[in-house]
């Protein structure tokens, strides 16, 4: 349904219930950033346009699609697809806020919002560009991913209680050592003599067992790791078990229920959903 249709599926829903007259977020699922919602609605609001989209600045504008606005009124003249001669350093970040009129615009057919929609609009005045201010990242890919999580919880760290937000109150075990930015959900368990951080995150109903070295990885809700395993630079996907003694690094990547056994050594491993793995990945590879 491209970019757009889907916004077209969900019209019932949006046009229902006491908001059917208030604005709606769109957001790119592969992007992470400091996510100012309050302030993006503040702005939209203020210009009383159809649509605003969230513009991040690049260092090489002529690998993206830039977006040319008035700097001082926000509103879009143009788009310019991977430039050849400078036009502008700001680019579409992928978070959108628009007014439900915005649905009479989308057929239910698959639509392109950044090449159907958004022309449409700006050449009618009716879109402006908000410009994102901090951290933005494409976080498509694993090693992207990764750096993303990074950046997110620095940003975090920076801007509230430690303690109160990247612990989520969860309580350690005294012998449990925290390296911060963390971010531990309530209903983890974590074992005694583990080292948990820094640039970690840990999901809902995840259980690390004694001893096990987290760095720099993202664990999904029910994910188990067992005893004195050290896992670094690595995604593990929902309700997957690493056993005991093992080593993962170098952006692996479990699917939703991967099974890796006792002792193993996964370097650069990207695992595909109900798999059980039972020899090392010495390289860089897909198991299916």
């Amino acid at each position: 349904m491209g970019t757009a249709g889907p916004i077209a599926l969900a019209k019932e829903i949006l046009l229902s219930g006491d908001d059917a007259n208030e604005p709606f977020f769109v957001l790119n699922s592969d992007i992470t950033s400091e996510f100012p919602f309050g302030d993006l609605l503040e702005f939209h609001r203020s210009h009383g346009r159809e649509g605003t989209i969230m513009v991040t600045t690049v260092s090489e504008p002529s690998k993206y699609g830039v977006v040319v606005y008035d700097n001082k009124t926000g509103i879009i003249d143009r788009f310019v697809e991977k430039p050849q001669v400078y036009v502008g350093n700001k680019i579409n970040a992928g978070i959108y806020l628009f007014n439900t009129s915005i649905l009479n615009r989308i057929e239910l057919r698959p639509t392109s919002i950044e090449k159907e929609i958004f022309p449409q609009m700006a050449s009618e005045g009716q879109l402006t560009a908000f410009e994102l201010k901090g951290f933005w990242m494409d976080v498509g890919q694993p090693k992207d991913f990764i750096s993303g999580m990074l950046k997110y919880l620095a940003h975090i760290q920076g801007k509230e209680d430690p303690e109160k937000l990247l612990c989520q109150s969860w309580e350690a075990d005294p012998t449990v050592k925290l390296i911060q930015p963390v971010m531990i959900h309530p209903s983890a368990t974590i074992g005694p003599n583990a080292v948990i951080g820094p640039f970690v995150t840990i999901g809902p109903d995840c259980t690390i067992h004694e001893g096990v070295r987290l760095k720099r990885c993202s664990l999904m809700q029910g994910v188990t790791v067992r005893a004195h395993s050290w896992v670094d630079s690595s995604i593990l996907g929902w309700s997957s078990s690493v056993g005991r003694w093992v080593r993962m690094e170098n952006f692996s990547v479990l699917g939703r229920d991967v099974q890796i056994k006792d002792e193993l050594w996964v370097n650069g491993g990207k695992v595909l959903d109900h798999k059980e793995v039972g020899e090392s990945i010495t390289e860089p590879s897909i198991i299916m």
